[in-house]
């Protein structure tokens, strides 16, 4: 049986797709904590129009 291989989003390295890849798609969780920024940062985005946001939903 082969094992999968994928790319690293961040950095391209190949990695193995296994359950001792711990950061698996990453490579590391430096590249993992790289993607997490550009996320945070919306460096990173989904495209599409914004979710409506409905007024009554901010009142307590």
């Amino acid at each position: 049986m082969s094992i999968t291989q994928v790319k690293c989003p961040t950095c391209q390295k190949s990695v193995k797709w296994e359950a001792e890849s711990h950061w698996r798609p990453f490579c590391s969780e430096r590249c993992k904590l790289i993607d997490l920024g550009e996320w945070a940062s919306e460096g990173h985005r989904i495209k599409g129009e914004p979710a409506a946001v409905n007024p009554l939903d901010n009142e307590s």
